[in-house]
Order: structure tokens, then C-alpha cells, then sequence
């Protein structure tokens, strides 16, 4: 939109352009209701409305202080008053046509969005020159979200492709409290003091972190592939991303989203993991239990076709850690019953993972002889019982020749638990793209 600089005098030029950048909008909006009916009035509020497919996600948790490993700081607790908070992401599969959703569901009291903005991430927090667009809602630029609640923009008429980097801006005049959030995003986060929903350039923007707020999903709909339909990775801490190289998009679930693209057929993949996430239990900055979380964050996915569940692990850490004795073998088992059979009662395709090994953790917990026969109970029960349509085997992939209950070296990031970037690799490719 280089076109604003030219011919406006300096004290007016960011009411005019901003006046000029409203009143095309709603110009948008009338003409695309004429010109490009694929999706029918109301369509944008409708989560389960079929011509869309969830092109990325992150799972919610309520405001929280770090978690080891994260970093000083997030700014969660505090929330945001006066402040644009600008987020990258990587939308997994294309379309003519987007929407973004914003959750407040873990706040207490009505989120006020004064503004927020959608374009193609340039450098850092930069956005690529004329690609910027205003998100409305109710065909306004401000909403207010009730607690408890999700807002889903209306529709953006914006070509993105598989892989594509966005930008997401939000503009917060009044204080939001604390926020809604998603602790580890292993992605860099920007703010700045005031409104600057709409600036091209990264110059205000010098506070970062690496977490996301509010942003809950980005679905898009129209020609963007050859297959329709999303698959959701859902677990905890190694398929949120960790240890993976922040700001690369080396997660799991990344590289297998890279590796349907290569293949010709770019779905959505979806990241549900939460780190610290458990089964059956919940604890502080881990988010609500996978039980408690899997109809919001995979059934009410638009548009999945399978879920790939790794998960368990911190059950046996954690209860360890508050009991002195690990969860049983059964009631885990239990657990991924309940989850494949609501699956499967909503026709999605349910592919489980065998915990991968833990002998060294850097947290003991992670590995007590009792907690050992646990995961190996668990382990066979995956392989053998046919619950799960099908099994990706990761305990015997990471196993360690010399020593199988131990991470193979090459995939270890140091913590004896999380893989690194080759050890990400190693998941995603050992999963079968037809399986999918």
C-alpha cells in the first residue's frame, strides 16, 4: 500500500489511510458477496461450516508463568493495555479465502479487541508491503469476546498458500487482564506501545517473547490443494515443539505438514501439544487435561480426518512427582480409550504413538523403575490391542541399540526426554502419509 505515502499531508496521513483502508473493506465485502458466493451468508461464524479446513492452530491454556525452560518472562499475567501484540505463524495448506479465530476462554471477563489485522510475514515483525488486511467482526474492526468465548472473524478474501507465513496483529486499547494464551510457541512474538495494527514495517515493535495470545486458529477455504480435510498432532511437550530451534518451524508437526506438500497432497496438520500436558491429570501451566481438551482442541477442528495421539508420559512423571507413585498402566489405558472412541464416534481416524524412551532425564521423575514398567505396560498395549487404527512406533525408533531404554544420542536434545530438530524429523517421517 505504498500508495498512502504519496500526496497526504504528514499530520493527517495515518486518519486518511486508515479512513480509506475501512471504507474499502466494507467495498470488499459488498462486491465479494456478489462475486464470490462459494461461502453463504454466516459462513465465517459457523466453526463446522464444511467449506472450511483449520490451517493452524494452538492449543489454549490460562494465564501462567513460565515454565522451565521458556525463558524470564511471558506476558501473560499481566495481559495488555494500550498495546499491539503482532504474532507469525505458519498456515500448513492454501485457499482463496481465510478467517482467524480468537479465544478468551480462560478469561474472566469480556476481551476487547479495538483492532486487528492479517497480512504476509515479511522479516521479523515485519509485513510484506500491500498485503495487509483488516480482520473485522460483525462486519465492525473492534468486538468485544465474552469470557469464556471464541470470536471467528469474517471472512478475509486472501490467496494463501501451503507453508505461507502470516502475520497477525492485535490491538488492545483498554487493559485485557490476564490472557488467554499458549505458553511455548517456539515462535517470536512482538509488542509495542499503541496502535500499530495496520504498520508495515517492524520499527515499533521491539519487545518479543515466545508465546502466543488469543490466537486461537487460522482456517481457510476455497482451492488450496488437492486434498480437503486436517489432521490435529495432539500431546504434550515434544509434539508442541520442544526442544526445536525457535522461529525454523522444526516441530513434528511442521516437518510433516512440509512432507504432504512435497507429496502434492498439503492438508492442514494441526499442533494441539501443550507442554506439561497430561492424560488424565492437570498441572500449572500444562493446560486442561487431554480428556478435559480433546473435544475443543481436535473434534471441533473444522474439517479433521485423523488425529495422531502422543501423550502420557508426563501422567507417569508428574504423578510420580506428587504421589511417589507413577499412574497405573490401566487407568491410562482408560484414558486413550475414552479419546479414541470419541474419535471415532465423529468418523475421525486415530493414530497412536508408543512413548518414547526416558532413561537419563534431566528430571528423575522422568525415569523410576516403576514408571518404566508403566510405559512399557502402555507401550504393548498401543502395539497389540488394536484400539488405535493404526501405530507409529516411536519407543523403538528413539531406543538407543546399547541401551533401548535410553534416547538414541543423535535424537537427544540434552534432556534425556525431548528429541531435537533430527529427532522431529525421525517422528515425522515415520509416520505413513496414507495412513492420514
Amino acid at each position: 500500500m505504498s500508495w498512502f505515502r504519496f500526496g497526504l499531508v504528514k499530520g493527517r496521513r495515518w486518519r486518511s489511510r486508515r479512513a480509506v483502508i475501512l471504507s474499502s473493506v466494507a467495498l470488499v465485502g459488498v462486491v465479494a458477496s456478489l462475486v464470490l458466493p462459494t461461502l453463504p451468508a454466516g459462513a465465517d461464524t459457523q466453526r463446522h461450516d464444511n467449506r472450511w479446513t483449520a490451517a493452524w492452530t494452538a492449543s489454549m491454556i490460562a494465564a501462567s508463568p513460565p515454565l522451565f525452560g521458556q525463558g524470564p518472562t511471558n506476558w501473560s499475567l499481566d495481559g495488555f493495555a494500550n498495546q499491539s501484540v503482532r504474532q507469525v505463524v505458519r498456515v500448513t495448506r492454501g485457499g482463496s479465502a481465510l478467517r482467524v479465530r480468537l479465544s478468551n476462554g480462560y478469561g474472566s471477563t469480556p476481551l476487547a479487541i479495538a483492532g486487528a489485522s492479517v497480512g504476509v510475514a515479511g522479516d521479523g515483525a515485519s509485513v510484506q508491503q500491500g498485503t495487509m488486511h483488516i480482520l473485522t467482526f460483525d462486519r465492525s474492526p473492534s468486538t468485544v469476546v465474552p469470557a469464556g468465548r471464541e470470536a471467528v472473524s469474517n471472512v478475509v478474501w486472501m490467496r494463501v498458500s501451503p507453508l505461507e507465513r502470516l502475520t497477525i496483529t492485535l490491538f488492545f486499547a483498554e487493559p485485557t487482564g490476564p490472557a488467554t494464551f499458549h505458553m511455548r510457541s517456539f515462535a517470536t512474538s512482538y509488542r509495542a506501545s499503541g496502535d500499530h495494527q495496520l504498520d508495515e514495517t517492524a520499527a515499533a515493535f521491539g519487545e518479543t517473547t515466545t508465546s502466543w495470545y488469543y490466537l486461537d486458529g487460522i482456517d481457510v477455504a476455497g482451492s488450496g490443494g488437492n486434498e480437503r480435510g486436517a489432521i490435529v498432532a495432539f500431546g504434550d511437550s515434544i509434539t508442541d515443539g520442544a526442544i526445536s530451534t525457535i522461529d525454523a518451524n522444526h516441530r513434528y508437526p511442521d516437518v510433516l505438514a512440509e512432507r504432504l506438500v512435497a507429496a502434492g497432497h498439503p492438508m492442514g496438520v494441526l499442533n494441539a501439544g501443550i507442554a506439561s500436558n497430561q492424560v488424565l491429570g492437570t498441572f500449572p501451566g500444562g493446560g486442561a487435561s487431554a480428556l478435559d481438551r480433546f473435544q475443543r482442541d481436535v473434534l471441533d477442528q473444522p474439517g479433521v480426518r485423523s488425529v495422531i495421539i502422543l501423550e502420557g508420559i508426563n501422567d507417569i512423571a508428574i504423578s510420580t512427582l506428587t504421589t511417589g507413585e507413577p499412574v497405573t498402566a490401566a487407568q491410562l489405558i482408560d484414558g486413550y480409550k475414552t479419546l479414541i472412541q470419541a474419535a471415532h464416534r465423529r468418523g475421525i481416524r486415530v493414530i497412536g504413538a508408543t512413548i518414547t524412551p526416558t532413561k537419563g532425564a534431566m528430571i528423575p521423575a522422568y525415569y523410576t523403575e516403576p514408571g518404566e514398567a508403566v510405559r512399557e505396560a502402555v507401550n504393548d498395549w498401543i502395539r497389540t490391542n488394536g484400539a488405535y487404527d493404526t501405530v507409529v512406533e516411536l519407543d523403538r525408533l528413539f531406543a538407543d541399540p546399547a541401551d533401548p531404554d535410553r534416547m538414541r544420542p543423535e535424537y537427544d536434545s540434552g534432556d534425556g526426554v525431548h528429541p531435537n530438530d533430527a529427532g522431529m524429523r525421525a517422528i515425522a517421517g515415520a509416520i505413513d502419509l496414507d495412513t492420514l
